[in-house]
């Protein structure tokens, strides 16, 4: 498992990260204050904070190809 912090600051952002977490079998969760959502599910998304980076928890040993593919989003 993979933990960092992602910071997403628009509706397009929001929908950019969805469509890539989509791409990958393996789970993804996201989790601002007590909230815990699925990082697949666009609507669990918006009802978080997201004015506040988000953490992001990949539950896979190797996500060397997903991480390459949001490092736009990490802080």
């Amino acid at each position: 498992m993979k933990t960092f912090n992602i910071s997403l600051k628009s509706i397009n952002e929001v929908k950019d990260f969805v469509n890539t977490v989509n791409k990958y079998d393996f789970d993804v969760d996201l989790t601002s204050g007590r909230y815990v959502v699925d990082a697949k599910s666009i609507m669990g998304i918006f009802s978080l904070d997201l004015s506040k980076p988000i953490k992001v928890e990949v539950h896979v040993d190797d996500c060397g190809a997903f991480c390459e593919e949001i490092k736009n989003f990490v802080v």
